[in-house]
């Protein structure tokens, strides 16, 4: 879709079908040409006069887009244009209410998506070698029309049906599928029970030996067993097909889809990562793995330290930028501010056009669109006052999302989603729960303005929008601006419903497992060995280098839990919860200690509690530290202690066979038994000095 600043309109009433006239009043200034009745047919010279214009154009149509695109391109303005959905989505509809202000918002949502940045895409190849694997003769039958257009590899489940043909023009095998990893371009197989059919197979495929564990890769796999899928996410795998095997009209569509997949391929990318913000693992320690657990395709794996995204296996559902606590994941395509953005612009074109009492239905794009066009065309339509906001996954729509939408006037949400993908809808009940926690926390009443719904019936999601009518949940619109990080944004709209909240609470608590709350840490246990801090990941933690302290601030704090599972004395507790109160924001000491400080040089080196328990337990007790001057260097900072242990010299024992205050305490229960002190130093000097003296080495140390 073409970058759109100030788009020039093109409005058609779709042969009078549709009541247009206060949505031209209103855009009068933005139209290319007076409200048209026929664009498409008697009226296409109006289109092509408006393509002669100057900046971008869009037309409020999208059936007959193709034949407004071929105009385009034929006259080299291809770039132009753009297409906004305006008739299934408001004009057709039993609702006799003005549709003018919803006309209204989609066309700007529109122009605002439109500026969206594009996605990266990465490239994939696919050399066409295909696995047809599946049972009997549908089997066979659906390698064979694959063969004109694929390298097929044909294994057979079971082939009692099975008429061979005179001519095989691709392998035949009997096998059991294992294991199956990948997406388009690489899959990986691994087969058991796998044996090559025998060329002198007559009246029925026979097979030689069997072997397990048989390895192979392809790039496509047409799955016919009727069996359970090999792999998670199935629907959003690229280059994975599967039909019932007893369904011909399936397996037709199946082979007309996979006969398509050799060549080169582009695909977006969709999500991005930061491993720095990453809250995964530490030391060995396992933190949060909510993007691991809300993945439906297995397309994020954990590496040890980080996880690690196959973005060609990645469909783009978005469930882990959904529940990611520190933005360490977050959809590259559209971006947090595009997507906030937009749902920003749907709701205050509607109030700035004055509609009133806005519910936005959020929708996966083409799952939703079908509905949405059944129902204006066999159904009641969409009331107007019903704004449908389309996401390339409904999944992906977080508690952020949720919370600007009810600050920008939503007063209710409806998710339509695919039931096919039901799988990845654990994350998009989690974020609803999340929102209404914090809304619900503040007093607001939350009954029935964020259903789930997961239908392909026109019928059901016609009687879920009717009964959609809620009160205003805020009195005072407030917008929230895309910027900052998702936690950034959530504060703000939190703030906001504060402000005019029937229970203006300083604190909210929120179930096990939110990502906001403190920590608390028991005093008597902690040692403050700070592990807990080089742990953190969002910088929630920090020390003080000038004494031994932990300070913590909540607003960054995103309960992942690495400090609780690094600290070795087990005294740290979670507790989720979200703090509106000003200290949130800044740092509040939970522990601290009056410094230890060295008793030969007086610098601090540690803290005063856990030097005094060390005391306690070694001296006197220790061999190491039975006498006074022992004990003290358990007192000393590390210089200190290593400059008085060289210091104390040769080696002296009492007449009860223990060492003295000048023992050097490495040597321990040696001193005990009387061990001979170290051997003083022979020098240069000395040698000259006995040599002088006429005596031996041994006399003259003996003398001297």
């Amino acid at each position: 879709m073409p970058a759109q600043t100030n788009a020039r309109i093109l409005l058609c009433s779709c042969f009078k079908t549709m009541d247009l006239g206060k949505t031209a009043e209103a855009m009068a200034e933005q139209l290319a040409a007076p409200l048209c009745s026929q664009l498409c047919r008697d009226e296409v010279p109006t289109f092509e006069a408006a393509l002669k214009g100057d900046g971008p154009l869009m037309v409020a149509c999208t059936q007959e887009a193709p034949l407004f695109a071929e105009i385009a391109d034929d006259a080299d303005e291809g770039a132009k244009v753009s297409f906004v959905n305006i008739r299934e989505q408001a004009g057709w509809t039993h609702d006799g209410g003005d549709i003018s202000p919803k006309v209204q918002a989609l066309i700007a949502e529109a122009q605002q998506a439109a500026r969206s940045t594009p996605a990266h895409l990465q490239e994939i190849v696919s050399d066409g070698m295909c696995l047809v694997y599946g049972a009997g003769q549908a089997a066979l039958d659906a390698a064979i029309a694959l063969e004109e257009s694929l390298s097929v590899t044909l294994v057979l489940t079971s082939w009692d049906d099975v008429l061979l043909p005179s001519v095989l023009p691709f392998p035949i095998f009997a096998g059991r599928l294992r294991r199956l990893n990948g997406a388009l371009g690489r899959f990986d197989v691994v087969m058991d029970a796998y044996a090559p059919m025998l060329p002198s197979s007559r009246s029925q495929p026979e097979f030689g030996l069997t072997r397990d564990g048989a390895k192979a890769s392809c790039s496509v796999v047409v799955d016919l067993s009727g069996a359970s899928a090999p792999l998670t996410g199935p629907e959003r795998r690229d280059g994975y097909l599967r039909a019932d095997p007893r369904d011909a009209a399936a397996i037709a569509k199946l082979v007309n889809e996979a006969s398509e997949l050799t060549g080169t391929f582009e695909k977006p990318v969709y999500v991005s990562y930061d491993a720095d913000i990453c809250a995964h693992s530490h030391a060995g320690k396992t933190g949060c793995s909510r993007c691991l657990d809300a993945c439906p395709a297995g397309a994020i794996t954990s590496t040890g330290e980080e996880v690690s995204i196959d973005t060609g296996i990645c469909g783009g559902c978005g469930n882990c930028a959904a529940t990611c606590p520190t933005g360490a994941i977050s959809y590259r395509y559209p971006n947090r501010s595009d997507h906030l953005s937009r749902l920003e612009r749907l709701l205050s074109a509607y109030d700035d056009a004055g509609g009133v009492a806005p519910v936005v239905l959020v929708h996966g794009g083409e799952h939703g669109s079908q509905i949405i066009g059944a129902m204006a065309r066999l159904g009641q339509g969409l009331p107007a006052h019903v704004l449908p906001f389309a996401e390339h996954s409904v999944s992906g729509f977080g508690h952020e999302a949720i919370l600007s939408a009810f600050s920008a006037g939503a007063r209710g949400l409806i998710f339509l989603a695919d039931p096919r993908q039901q799988d990845a809808l654990a994350t998009l009940e989690q974020e609803v729960a999340l929102a209404s926690e914090l809304l619900s926390g503040l007093g607001y009443d939350m009954t029935n303005r964020l259903p789930i719904l997961t239908s392909s019936d026109p019928d059901a999601l016609e009687q879920v929008v009717a009964g959609q009518a809620p009160a205003a949940l805020v009195q005072t619109v407030k917008r929230i601006a895309p910027v900052g990080s998702k936690r950034d944004i959530v504060r703000l709209a939190v703030s906001n419903f504060k402000q005019e909240a029937p229970v203006p609470s300083e604190t909210i608590a929120l179930s096990e497992g939110a990502p906001y709350g403190r920590i608390s840490i028991d005093a008597e246990g902690c040692t403050l060995c700070l592990s807990c801090v080089s742990a953190c990941p969002a910088g929630a933690l920090a020390d003080n280098p000038d004494r031994p302290e932990v300070s913590f601030i909540e607003t960054a704090c995103v309960q992942c839990g690495l400090c609780q599972t690094t600290c070795p004395e087990s005294v740290i507790a979670l507790e989720p919860r979200y703090n509106l109160q000003l200290e949130a924001v800044r740092p509040v000491v939970l522990h601290r200690e009056e410094p230890a400080t060295c008793v030969s040089c007086g610098e601090p080196f540690g803290t005063a509690s856990t030097i005094n328990r060390i005391k306690e337990k070694l001296a006197g007790k220790h061999s190491m530290f039975r006498s006074e001057a022992q004990s003290a260097l358990i007192e000393m900072c590390d210089d200190c202690r290593i400059k008085t242990q060289a210091e104390m010299g040769t080696f002296q024992t009492s007449a009860q066979g223990t060492a003295s205050a000048g023992a050097n305490p490495f040597l321990g229960d040696l001193a005990a038994k009387g061990a001979a002190p170290r051997p003083r130093i022979r020098t240069t000097d000395d040698y000259l000095e006995a040599d002088r003296q006429g005596l031996s080495m041994d006399d003259f140390l003996k003398e001297s």
